[in-house]
C-alpha cells in the first residue's frame, strides 16, 4: 500500500519484453501485452534501500523487486500481461523519468490516500492550465470510471495523490500545486500524453456493493 506523496523519481535504463526485444520496437507492444515486460530502473540517490521482493510504486503500479544492483541504486522488475494492459509502462523508453515510492510502513505519515497500485485504466491529459501558482489539468474521463470520479473526491494519476477539482462532461480537473510540479513527472506532461488512472479504492468498493444492497 502507499500515500501517492511521491518524493522520489527514477530514469528508466532499460524496457524490455520477455524475449528481451526493445518494448518500444516495432509490434513489440503487442508482444508485451502477452508476454509482459521486464522493466529495469536506476533509482534517485535518496531513495531508500529496498531488497529482492519488495513493493514500490512506478507512475503508481505496485511492482515487486525482482533483483538490484550495487547498493540497490539499480532495481529490476517483472511486468505480467494484465498490468501492461492497464498501465502506460509499455511506453517507457531508457531515459525516461519517472514516479516512484516505496510501500508505506507502520508508523509511516499518511498524507495523501490510500493507493494500492493497482492501476484501472490509462487516459489522457486533455490539457494543462496555468492557474495561480500551479496548473489546473485536466484529463478525459474514461467511461468505465464515471460513477468512482467525483468532485472533491481522491484519484491516483500516475501514483500521484490527487483531489478531483471538477467533474464536467467526459472530463475531469485536479489541481497542481507547486510542490507536486517539483517533485512528480505531471509538470511535464502536455495535452495527449498518457497517465495511468487509480480511482479512490474507497469509492470502488462502495460502488461494487451499492447493486447488492437490498
Amino acid at each position: 500500500m502507499f500515500s501517492g506523496i511521491i518524493r522520489h523519481a527514477a530514469t528508466v535504463v532499460r524496457v524490455s519484453d520477455t524475449a528481451a526485444a526493445p518494448a518500444h520496437a516495432s509490434g513489440a507492444n503487442e508482444t508485451a501485452r502477452a508476454h509482459g515486460l521486464r522493466l529495469q530502473l536506476e533509482m534517485s540517490g535518496d531513495f531508500p534501500a529496498v531488497r529482492t521482493g519488495d513493493s514500490v510504486a512506478v507512475n503508481g503500479v505496485c511492482l515487486t523487486v525482482t533483483s538490484h544492483g550495487e547498493a540497490a541504486r539499480t532495481l529490476c522488475f517483472d511486468v505480467v500481461p494484465e498490468t501492461v494492459r492497464r498501465s502506460n509502462l509499455a511506453t517507457l523508453v531508457s531515459g525516461d523519468i519517472v514516479n516512484v515510492e516505496p510501500s508505506l510502513r507502520l508508523g509511516d505519515q499518511l498524507g495523501g490516500q490510500f493507493v494500492y497500485g493497482h492501476v484501472d485504466a490509462t487516459t489522457q491529459i486533455a490539457a494543462n492550465e496555468p492557474e495561480g501558482q500551479g496548473f489546473r489539468l485536466w484529463c478525459a474521463l474514461p467511461s468505465g470510471l464515471k460513477s468512482l470520479i467525483v468532485e472533491k473526491g481522491y484519484v491516483a494519476l500516475d501514483g500521484v495523490s490527487l483531489t478531483i477539482a471538477a467533474v464536467e462532461g467526459g472530463r475531469f480537473a485536479v489541481a497542481l500545486v507547486p510542490e507536486t510540479l517539483k517533485r512528480t513527472t505531471l509538470g511535464r506532461k502536455t495535452a495527449g500524453a498518457s497517465v495511468n488512472i487509480e480511482a479512490d479504492p474507497i469509492a470502488r468498493y462502495v460502488a461494487a456493493l451499492m447493486p447488492r444492497l437490498p
